[in-house]
């Protein structure tokens, strides 16, 4: 090897010793500074493929904002298209003392679900209000500001009687002998505003006796049999009405709202299944089966849903709305 060669070899080896001198003298920070740089500088292509992903999201997100908003157009251009009935729906209430705040809940949310459901009705209603005030209007503040900006619908302090003529009034209670064959649209419908559990039966009735207005009850035993006595929340008694001004038929409008777990069948329906058990019963009888069958001559005054019949069998529209 030339002297030059020797000379090269040597000049190498140096600057390795001075390199290997200078990371030993580096300090442990700066060892970590040193250290990070070089992990940035590695996931330099990592960070490039980052941006791009993000700037694809962002511009899903915008096209989906957009699909939105013409979601939302569609939306108002039905609203625009919805025909209002000039029928009142009036909410009464003014029981609030009878209730305690659980219920004052409940009935809170109720009446979202009835404003809601008439905004996208085919048909809406004039929908009322009256007598707010007390824990109710407490709860709404406190959990429902918005409230105060709700459209097409009239919200008073004042009593149902003060704010409509009583010659247009109906006050739709189960316990009404007048059974509602069709809606009056120049009528005004009062529904009571009461989460009680059956606890004060019978108290639209009298209300409405007392102010000197008619009153009625929905058709419901015409076109529907129920496992046992039940009640309807002042929702489904709503959106029951919305469903016929929309349907024009009651069982229909019925089916339409009321919800599984009510055990509700059309009474065409249920005649057929009680033929069908009575065949069963005579089929067990005659094979000797000692699976007894009720039959409704036999010990019926036990069985809660034969003890009453007519209206008294019938749920409970609008003074006692439940869950």
């Amino acid at each position: 090897m030339s002297a030059d060669g020797n000379r090269d070899l040597k000049a190498d080896g140096n600057d390795q010793k001075v390199q290997s001198g200078e990371a030993e003298m580096l300090s442990k920070r700066q060892k970590k500074r040193l250290l990070r740089q070089q992990q940035w500088e590695e996931q330099r292509d990592l960070r490039k493929q980052k941006r791009k992903e993000r700037k694809q999201q962002r511009k899903l997100e915008r096209q989906t904002q957009a699909e939105d908003g013409a979601d939302s157009r569609v939306k108002k251009r039905l609203r625009s298209e919805a025909e209002p009935s000039p029928l009142r729906l009036i909410l009464d209430c003014s029981f609030d003392s009878l209730m305690v705040l659980k219920d004052v809940k409940k009935l809170h949310k109720q009446i979202q679900r009835c404003y809601a459901e008439n905004r996208r009705a085919a048909h809406p209603v004039q929908f009322y209000i009256t007598s707010h005030g007390g824990q109710l209007k407490q709860n709404m503040d406190e959990i429902n500001k918005g409230w105060v900006n709700w459209k097409d619908i009239h919200i008073k302090p004042e009593h149902f009687h003060e704010v409509l003529s009583k010659e247009d009034l109906v006050y739709l209670t189960s316990d009404s002998p007048n059974v509602l064959q069709e809606l009056d649209e120049t009528k005004a419908y009062v529904i009571g505003g009461l989460v009680d559990h059956n606890h004060h039966k019978g108290i639209s009735l009298e209300r409405a006796k007392e102010l000197g207005i008619s009153h009625a009850q929905l058709p419901l035993g015409s076109f529907v049999k129920m496992n046992s006595r039940k009640v309807l929340a002042v929702n489904h008694v709503f959106e029951i009405l919305l469903a016929y001004l929309e349907k024009h038929d009651w069982q229909e409008a019925f089916f339409t709202v009321l919800p599984q777990r009510k055990g509700a069948v059309p009474l065409d329906q249920e005649d057929t299944q009680e033929q069908d058990s009575e065949d069963d019963d005579h089929s067990d009888r005659d094979s000797g089966s000692c699976n007894p069958g009720i039959r409704k001559d036999e010990d019926t005054q036990d069985i809660p849903e034969y003890k009453q019949e007519g209206h008294e069998n019938l749920p409970d529209l609008c003074e006692h709305a439940a869950e």
